[in-house]
């Protein structure tokens, strides 16, 4: 079976709006151009995966439920605007966190590559004809490491406390549509 292509889609800042420990499905806003560029993608033969770190479970702000519940109504956002994403992999560990279940350190959290490497087993996905793309140092250490071409949403230095190389980053974009009209077919 020949592997599949995938782009890898962080989700605060990249799909919807960074809602600091966003820990509630009434938080929710989709960014502009977001479904617009998940469309596209899906358009040209892309699966669309969602890898989110979720250290709000660790730190006691929300629990997996009502992430559950957060990753639902963001499906069901996307698919009114005629967007659909294939799968949703999510870490909820943080080795400072204070739930004691979610207190380790972990394969998961970006930047290491397990959410990549899971969803290519899961899915049949080349990692190698795949993207990242996301809005932070993380997201593009987490795509390199998995052996993806990493796809910077513009101003994401405006979220991290320093601003970091972008070595490694193979396109700096606005937002999803701008990146999915660089990779259309």
């Amino acid at each position: 079976m020949k592997k599949r292509k995938a782009v890898f889609l962080d989700r605060d800042g990249t799909i919807v709006v960074d809602a600091h420990f966003l820990s509630s499905p009434d938080q929710l806003k989709l960014l502009p151009n977001a479904a617009k560029g998940i469309r596209l993608f899906k358009e040209n033969g892309y699966l669309v995966i969602v890898v989110t770190n979720q250290s709000g479970i660790a730190r006691g702000f929300f629990d997996e439920g009502r992430l559950i519940l957060i990753h639902k109504k963001l499906i069901s956002m996307l698919k009114d605007e005629g967007a659909m994403i294939d799968d949703i992999y999510y870490c909820p560990h943080l080795t400072e966190g204070i739930i004691e279940q979610y207190k380790l350190d972990c394969d998961c959290r970006k930047p290491k590559p397990k959410m990549f490497l899971d969803a290519a087993k899961q899915h049949n996905i080349d990692l190698k004809q795949s993207l990242m793309i996301g809005n932070s140092e993380v997201d593009m250490l987490a795509g390199k490491n998995a052996g993806c071409k990493c796809v910077l949403i513009e101003g994401a230095n405006q979220n991290d406390k320093h601003v970091f190389s972008t070595a490694g980053v193979a396109y700096i974009v606005k937002d999803l549509l701008d990146a999915a009209r660089l990779f259309a077919v």
